[in-house]
Protein backbone atom coordinates (compact mmCIF):
# COMPACT_ATOMS: atom_id res chain seq x y z
CA UNK A 1 0.00 0.00 0.00
CA UNK A 2 1.22 3.37 -0.70
CA UNK A 3 2.42 5.50 1.81
CA UNK A 4 0.08 8.83 2.34
CA UNK A 5 2.38 11.72 0.82
CA UNK A 6 1.84 15.21 2.96
CA UNK A 7 1.83 18.38 1.51
CA UNK A 8 5.38 18.93 2.94
CA UNK A 9 6.17 15.76 2.22
CA UNK A 10 5.16 16.76 -1.65
CA UNK A 11 7.09 20.81 -1.39
CA UNK A 12 10.30 19.14 0.09
CA UNK A 13 10.40 16.66 -2.75
CA UNK A 14 10.03 18.73 -5.53
CA UNK A 15 12.36 21.24 -3.78
CA UNK A 16 15.31 18.64 -3.23
CA UNK A 17 14.69 17.53 -7.60
CA UNK A 18 14.48 21.32 -8.57
CA UNK A 19 12.54 20.23 -11.78
CA UNK A 20 9.15 20.09 -12.35
CA UNK A 21 8.65 18.87 -16.03
CA UNK A 22 5.58 19.84 -18.11
CA UNK A 23 4.03 17.17 -19.84
CA UNK A 24 1.97 17.96 -22.57
CA UNK A 25 1.20 15.35 -25.54
CA UNK A 26 -0.88 14.64 -27.82
CA UNK A 27 -1.84 11.08 -26.67
CA UNK A 28 -1.60 8.61 -24.17
CA UNK A 29 1.00 6.91 -25.67
CA UNK A 30 2.89 10.18 -26.43
CA UNK A 31 2.54 10.35 -22.52
CA UNK A 32 3.73 7.45 -21.65
CA UNK A 33 6.82 7.71 -23.68
CA UNK A 34 7.73 11.00 -22.15
CA UNK A 35 7.35 9.98 -18.73
CA UNK A 36 9.80 6.78 -19.13
CA UNK A 37 12.35 9.51 -21.29
CA UNK A 38 11.93 12.07 -18.32
CA UNK A 39 12.17 9.29 -15.61
CA UNK A 40 15.41 7.67 -17.74
CA UNK A 41 17.23 11.25 -17.83
CA UNK A 42 17.26 11.68 -14.11
CA UNK A 43 14.01 13.56 -12.92
CA UNK A 44 11.78 11.39 -10.87
CA UNK A 45 9.21 14.09 -11.25
CA UNK A 46 6.48 14.68 -13.63
CA UNK A 47 3.38 17.01 -14.09
CA UNK A 48 0.73 15.94 -16.34
CA UNK A 49 -1.71 18.57 -17.89
CA UNK A 50 -4.84 18.32 -18.39
CA UNK A 51 -4.37 19.19 -21.81
CA UNK A 52 -3.00 15.39 -22.18
CA UNK A 53 -6.37 13.43 -23.66
CA UNK A 54 -7.13 11.28 -21.18
CA UNK A 55 -4.87 12.75 -18.77
CA UNK A 56 -6.48 11.50 -15.44
CA UNK A 57 -6.19 8.20 -16.63
CA UNK A 58 -2.20 8.92 -17.44
CA UNK A 59 -1.90 9.96 -14.01
CA UNK A 60 -3.31 7.22 -12.54
CA UNK A 61 -1.35 4.87 -15.31
CA UNK A 62 1.44 6.40 -14.05
CA UNK A 63 1.56 5.52 -10.65
CA UNK A 64 0.53 2.12 -11.22
CA UNK A 65 3.67 1.84 -13.01
CA UNK A 66 6.09 3.66 -11.19
CA UNK A 67 5.05 4.12 -7.38
CA UNK A 68 7.41 5.60 -5.21
CA UNK A 69 9.61 6.00 -7.64
CA UNK A 70 8.14 9.32 -9.61
CA UNK A 71 6.28 12.04 -7.92
CA UNK A 72 2.88 12.55 -9.99
CA UNK A 73 1.16 15.40 -10.33
CA UNK A 74 -1.42 17.01 -12.32
CA UNK A 75 -0.63 20.50 -14.42
CA UNK A 76 -3.45 23.29 -16.02
CA UNK A 77 -6.16 22.03 -13.33
CA UNK A 78 -8.41 25.24 -13.15
CA UNK A 79 -11.75 23.52 -12.03
CA UNK A 80 -12.85 21.87 -8.67
CA UNK A 81 -14.03 18.65 -10.86
CA UNK A 82 -10.70 18.71 -12.54
CA UNK A 83 -8.93 18.70 -8.92
CA UNK A 84 -11.25 16.00 -7.56
CA UNK A 85 -10.20 13.73 -10.70
CA UNK A 86 -6.65 13.98 -10.36
CA UNK A 87 -6.81 13.67 -7.11
CA UNK A 88 -8.57 10.63 -6.89
CA UNK A 89 -6.24 9.08 -9.76
CA UNK A 90 -3.43 9.79 -7.07
CA UNK A 91 -2.38 12.65 -8.09
CA UNK A 92 -0.06 13.94 -5.18
CA UNK A 93 0.46 17.57 -6.49
CA UNK A 94 -2.62 19.87 -8.18
CA UNK A 95 -0.87 22.77 -10.74
CA UNK A 96 -2.89 25.73 -11.89
CA UNK A 97 -2.06 28.43 -14.78
CA UNK A 98 -3.66 31.20 -12.76
CA UNK A 99 -5.36 31.27 -9.18
CA UNK A 100 -8.48 29.21 -8.74
CA UNK A 101 -9.89 29.00 -4.89
CA UNK A 102 -12.18 26.08 -5.70
CA UNK A 103 -9.17 24.23 -6.81
CA UNK A 104 -7.06 25.61 -3.42
CA UNK A 105 -10.36 24.62 -1.50
CA UNK A 106 -10.14 20.44 -2.79
CA UNK A 107 -6.42 20.49 -2.66
CA UNK A 108 -6.70 21.44 1.49
CA UNK A 109 -9.96 19.21 2.14
CA UNK A 110 -7.92 16.33 0.58
CA UNK A 111 -4.78 17.44 2.06
CA UNK A 112 -2.49 17.46 -1.04
CA UNK A 113 -0.34 20.87 -2.45
CA UNK A 114 -1.76 23.06 -4.94
CA UNK A 115 0.43 25.37 -6.71
CA UNK A 116 -1.68 27.92 -8.03
CA UNK A 117 -0.15 30.50 -10.86
CA UNK A 118 1.01 33.83 -10.55
CA UNK A 119 2.59 36.73 -12.13
CA UNK A 120 2.39 40.21 -10.84
CA UNK A 121 3.29 40.85 -6.89
CA UNK A 122 -0.15 41.58 -6.28
CA UNK A 123 -1.43 38.05 -7.77
CA UNK A 124 1.40 36.35 -6.03
CA UNK A 125 -0.07 38.22 -2.45
CA UNK A 126 -3.38 36.98 -2.79
CA UNK A 127 -2.19 33.70 -3.42
CA UNK A 128 -0.21 33.69 -0.60
CA UNK A 129 -3.06 35.35 1.54
CA UNK A 130 -5.37 31.91 0.42
CA UNK A 131 -2.99 29.50 1.62
CA UNK A 132 -0.48 28.95 -1.41
CA UNK A 133 2.94 27.83 0.04
CA UNK A 134 4.51 27.48 -3.34
CA UNK A 135 3.41 29.96 -6.03
CA UNK A 136 4.29 29.04 -10.09
CA UNK A 137 5.59 32.39 -11.87
CA UNK A 138 4.30 32.34 -15.20
CA UNK A 139 4.95 33.06 -17.98
CA UNK A 140 7.58 34.14 -16.34
CA UNK A 141 10.07 33.99 -19.72
CA UNK A 142 7.42 36.55 -21.39
CA UNK A 143 8.10 39.63 -18.52
CA UNK A 144 12.31 39.68 -18.30
CA UNK A 145 12.65 35.99 -16.97
CA UNK A 146 15.68 35.66 -14.35
CA UNK A 147 15.42 39.51 -14.07
CA UNK A 148 12.20 39.60 -13.19
CA UNK A 149 12.30 36.36 -10.85
CA UNK A 150 14.70 38.38 -9.22
CA UNK A 151 12.74 41.46 -9.03
CA UNK A 152 10.02 39.97 -7.85
CA UNK A 153 12.23 37.93 -4.99
CA UNK A 154 13.11 41.72 -3.01
CA UNK A 155 9.85 41.86 -1.64
CA UNK A 156 9.48 38.44 -1.10
CA UNK A 157 12.46 36.72 -0.16
CA UNK A 158 10.90 33.80 1.67
CA UNK A 159 8.45 32.53 -1.19
CA UNK A 160 8.74 29.78 -3.02
CA UNK A 161 8.73 30.24 -6.72
CA UNK A 162 8.45 27.97 -9.66
CA UNK A 163 9.27 30.14 -12.82
CA UNK A 164 7.62 28.49 -15.52
CA UNK A 165 7.59 29.16 -19.53
CA UNK A 166 10.95 30.07 -20.81
CA UNK A 167 13.10 28.32 -18.41
CA UNK A 168 15.67 25.87 -19.92
CA UNK A 169 19.30 24.10 -19.14
CA UNK A 170 20.76 27.36 -20.80
CA UNK A 171 19.13 29.93 -18.03
CA UNK A 172 18.39 27.53 -15.36
CA UNK A 173 21.62 28.76 -13.41
CA UNK A 174 20.16 32.11 -13.84
CA UNK A 175 16.95 31.59 -12.88
CA UNK A 176 18.63 29.58 -9.85
CA UNK A 177 20.81 32.06 -8.72
CA UNK A 178 18.02 34.77 -9.07
CA UNK A 179 16.06 32.53 -5.84
CA UNK A 180 14.09 29.94 -7.71
CA UNK A 181 12.43 26.99 -5.19
CA UNK A 182 12.34 24.90 -8.82
CA UNK A 183 12.07 25.02 -12.57
CA UNK A 184 9.06 24.50 -14.06
CA UNK A 185 10.01 23.32 -17.75
CA UNK A 186 7.69 22.47 -20.90
CA UNK A 187 8.61 22.53 -24.53
CA UNK A 188 12.65 22.74 -23.55
CA UNK A 189 12.45 19.58 -21.93
CA UNK A 190 9.87 17.41 -23.95
CA UNK A 191 9.88 18.14 -27.23
CA UNK A 192 7.35 17.24 -29.09
CA UNK A 193 8.97 16.10 -32.52
CA UNK A 194 11.58 14.06 -30.75
CA UNK A 195 8.16 12.75 -29.08
CA UNK A 196 6.19 11.78 -31.79
CA UNK A 197 8.80 10.03 -33.60
CA UNK A 198 9.84 8.01 -30.69
CA UNK A 199 13.30 9.63 -29.98
CA UNK A 200 13.35 8.96 -26.50
CA UNK A 201 17.22 9.28 -26.02
CA UNK A 202 16.87 13.02 -27.29
CA UNK A 203 14.68 13.94 -24.18
CA UNK A 204 16.10 11.68 -21.75
CA UNK A 205 19.20 13.46 -22.55
CA UNK A 206 17.88 16.69 -22.50
CA UNK A 207 16.54 15.79 -18.91
CA UNK A 208 20.26 15.14 -18.03
CA UNK A 209 21.46 18.29 -19.11
CA UNK A 210 19.11 20.16 -16.97
CA UNK A 211 19.15 18.12 -13.57
CA UNK A 212 22.99 18.45 -14.38
CA UNK A 213 22.82 22.55 -15.15
CA UNK A 214 20.05 22.40 -11.53
CA UNK A 215 22.65 20.92 -9.36
CA UNK A 216 25.52 22.94 -10.63
CA UNK A 217 23.84 25.95 -10.38
CA UNK A 218 22.70 25.04 -6.86
CA UNK A 219 26.24 24.16 -5.67
CA UNK A 220 27.73 27.26 -6.87
CA UNK A 221 24.96 29.63 -5.28
CA UNK A 222 25.99 27.23 -1.71
CA UNK A 223 29.37 28.04 -2.02
CA UNK A 224 28.81 32.03 -3.02
CA UNK A 225 26.57 32.46 0.13
CA UNK A 226 28.66 30.25 2.50
CA UNK A 227 31.72 32.75 1.14
CA UNK A 228 29.23 35.67 2.28
CA UNK A 229 28.52 34.17 5.74
CA UNK A 230 25.40 33.34 5.32
CA UNK A 231 24.03 30.62 6.88
CA UNK A 232 22.03 28.25 4.12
Amino acid sequence: MKDMMTVDDAVRRIGEIGIVPVLRAASVAEANRAVEAICAGGIPVVEITMTVPGAVGVIRETIKQYGEKVLVGAGTVTTAEQAESCIRAGAEFLVSPGLSLPVLSVARAAEKLAIPGALTPTELMNAQEHGAGVVKIFPCGNVGGPKYLRALKAPFPNACLIPTGGVNAANAAEFIAAGAFALGVGADLVDAAALRQGNLEKISSAARELANAVAAARSATAEKKAGLGIIV
